[in-house]
């Protein structure tokens, strides 16, 4: 029987010793010159993105790569503990923090709210846009809303009204806006409303006055008579016909004449001489008007006139006493 010899085994590797190993030769290190803004910890280069440490301020990140940096630019603030430069919130161009209300200056398209240190791209009620500063400045106190400066008012607040672009205090009635006090005064004691203290700045009179001539009276002045008048709270002397002295109620309702007029009625007629000699104006008989028109031949004796009471005389008439006192009855 034929024996098969076995095969040879190799012998063993033996096992490499760590000496043995390729190990890659360390980097050699950099012992030039680190930028001005590199820290205590050195650096890989010269640049100031090869810092390993930052004096100042590290900006940028591990994806973007960091770099020192001495101030931090514009959008962004330096945070002093972590010596780092730390993104402002939208909108801040400088800014002391990460907040909306920690804006310092605001980017192109914004306006600075100074009080509340915020960006807005429309300033609040309150306040107007400086478009020199760019910049929401205060309205004056009185104003709700205003625009291009202080005091030019659109809007008043509650207890004002708008006047010319300002907004003045409502004054109780019975005193007025003092412009250069910025109070309200006391009308004169005439005045129910005014806008001074005169006795010509009146705009409603007091009770039981009458306005007149820009003034508030008791009693209406020879000529005139007290009038209602729609819409307002006193009444308003009114002129009476040219011919009264006085009248009431109406203009044309005299009850007294002037000087060279004879009343007729509630009218006044002028002291006429007829072309016959004759006249008018005889004394009063049986309580009617000291007129009796006797005029004759072919004057124009007075027509009468229902609303005003005048009389006209047509022509080849005679007008007598008893036609006068039929037609005033």
């Amino acid at each position: 029987m034929l024996e098969l010899s076995a095969p040879e085994l190799e012998p063993p590797k033996a096992a490499l010793s760590p000496s043995q190993v390729e190990v890659p030769e360390d980097e050699e290190d950099y012992t030039g010159v680190c930028h001005p803004e590199c820290g205590d910890k050195g650096c890989d280069g010269p640049n100031a993105d090869q810092c390993l440490n930052c004096i100042h301020f590290s900006l940028g990140s591990v994806k973007t790569s960091r770099k020192c940096v001495s101030v931090c630019p514009l959008g962004y603030f330096g945070d002093t503990a972590a010596r780092r430069c730390r993104r402002c919130h939208k909108g801040c161009e400088t800014c002391s923090g990460r907040g909306a209300t920690q804006c310092l200056s605001c980017r192109r398209g914004f306006y600075h709210h100074q009080e509340m240190n915020t960006c807005v791209t429309l300033c609040p009620a309150g306040f107007y846009a400086d478009e020199s500063q760019k910049n929401c400045l205060k309205c004056h106190p009185s104003c709700k809303k205003c625009v291009d400066e202080p005091e030019k008012c659109t809007v008043c607040k509650e207890g004002f009204s708008l006047a010319r672009g300002s907004c003045i205090p409502d004054c109780e009635p019975g005193t007025y806006f003092d412009s250069e006090l910025i109070r309200c005064g006391e009308c004169h004691h005439t005045c129910g409303t005014c806008v001074g203290p005169g006795r010509e700045e009146c705009i409603h009179c007091a009770k039981n006055f009458h306005f007149q001539d820009w003034k508030c009276v008791p009693a209406c002045g020879e000529g005139f008579y007290p009038e209602e008048m729609p819409g307002l709270p006193h009444k308003v002397c009114r002129r009476c016909d040219e011919n009264c002295l006085s009248c009431a109620g109406s203009s044309r309702n005299c009850s007294r004449c002037k000087t060279g007029f004879t009343q007729l009625g509630t009218s006044c007629i002028t002291n006429h001489t007829c072309s016959n000699g004759t006249g008018l104006g005889q004394p009063a008989l049986h309580g009617y008007s000291p007129c009796v028109i006797s005029c004759g031949y072919k004057d124009r004796l007075v027509q009468k006139n229902m609303a005003a009471g005048s009389f006209a005389a047509e022509e080849g008439s005679n007008v007598q006493l008893s036609e006068v006192k039929q037609k005033l009855q």
